[in-house]
């Protein structure tokens, strides 16, 4: 049994590392194409129906990756954006200033304003979402398919009762959870959170436990592995001011990330946005310039494959509504994403 000295001495150390390779190129770990993030989402925004143990999610996911979630994931229309202004001035100026821009939001995050959430209210979340799936026929070539989903969510704030899933207007159950985890929080589980950004970043770090190496079951090493966990996060949930915060804070604690000075959601709204490059596609979240509320988050490809050109966008997303409502079926205003009740 490890003592608490021996173990804030442990993290203390795995801090300094990632302080460190904040001065060095982003380590090659294997990342999950542009589809694995896009059946990811939709395994967020509709599998989670079905509350089962993080390890358990996780090992379903990534038998849909290695055999069928390319044929049956959600496709999205593509959009081919002209080159955006992403030109890194090196690893270290780079990742001071996405670090900058993250604190920046995070103290916004922070400031918003949020009447406390009763436990017999619900969450609510709009989102419109495009991605691309590549899919293999019998003859062993390959095919990109293009489609748009239209999504509301409306989830027990502490879980305890049936939601409701809206998906381009067919209704959905979402049962009652008597547990939730980081691939399927309740507000409550959320509200729970450690914010101390250094806490927070070391529990994701240990609850995510991706997978490295060659091969379908490979996820996207830990670092990039956990910058898409905290997107998903902030995304696809209604967020308490303080934990949304520390996300951001945790964020700007992992090696590798970036910024792009213009960047689109996925209804076309301008915004800057933080990123992580990896194995030929960038991960984006993306932010109004002015109120630095979250818009959505996008993955573009950073080089020609069979999923596109350099500069095409396979995967994008944007929340057009959040809040805290009565019930399922009521809508939250509509606004930026964010913005609490």
């Amino acid at each position: 049994m490890s003592n608490t000295r021996t173990d804030h001495s442990e993290w203390n150390e795995h801090g300094e590392r990632r302080e460190l390779a904040r001065l060095l190129p982003p380590p090659p770990y294997p990342v999950p194409s542009p589809s694995q993030l896009a059946v990811r989402r939709d395994v967020l925004l509709a599998e989670f129906a079905r509350p089962r143990a993080l390890s358990a999610l996780t090992a379903r996911w990534r038998g849909l990756v290695a055999v069928t979630a390319i044929a049956t994931a959600v496709a999205i229309t593509a959009v081919t954006l002209a080159p955006d202004s992403f030109s890194p001035q090196g690893p270290a100026s780079d990742s001071a200033a996405s670090a900058e821009l993250l604190n920046r939001i995070a103290k916004a995050a922070y400031g918003r304003r949020q009447s406390p959430a009763q436990d017999a209210q619900f969450t609510y979340l709009r989102t419109v979402a495009h991605a691309r799936a590549l899919t293999e026929g019998l003859d062993g070539t390959m095919s990109r398919t293009d489609t748009t989903a239209n999504t509301e969510r409306w989830t027990a704030v502490d879980g305890g009762r049936a939601g409701l899933l809206r998906r381009d207007g067919a209704d959905v159950r979402i049962p009652a959870v008597t547990q939730g985890s980081l691939h399927s929080p309740t507000y409550r589980l959320l509200a729970a959170l450690p914010t101390d950004p250094d806490a927070l970043l070391k529990l994701i770090y240990a609850e995510t436990q991706p997978v490295h190496g060659p091969g379908p079951a490979s996820t996207t090493g830990p670092d990039q592995e956990a910058f898409v966990t905290i997107g998903d996060l902030l995304r696809d949930s209604v967020v308490p001011p303080r934990t949304s915060s520390a996300l951001y804070r945790a964020a700007a604690r992992i090696p590798g990330v970036v910024t792009v000075n213009d960047s689109v959601d996925a209804t076309g709204r301008p915004g800057v946005a933080v990123a992580r490059v990896s194995d030929g596609s960038r991960y984006e979240w993306i932010f109004d310039r002015t109120t630095l509320t979250l818009l959505g988050t996008r993955t573009v490809l950073t080089d020609d494959s069979p999923w596109g050109r350099s500069g095409e966008e396979v995967e994008s997303t944007a929340v057009l509504a959040r809040g805290i409502v009565a019930a399922p079926g009521e809508a939250a205003p509509v606004e930026s994403a964010e913005s609490s009740h």
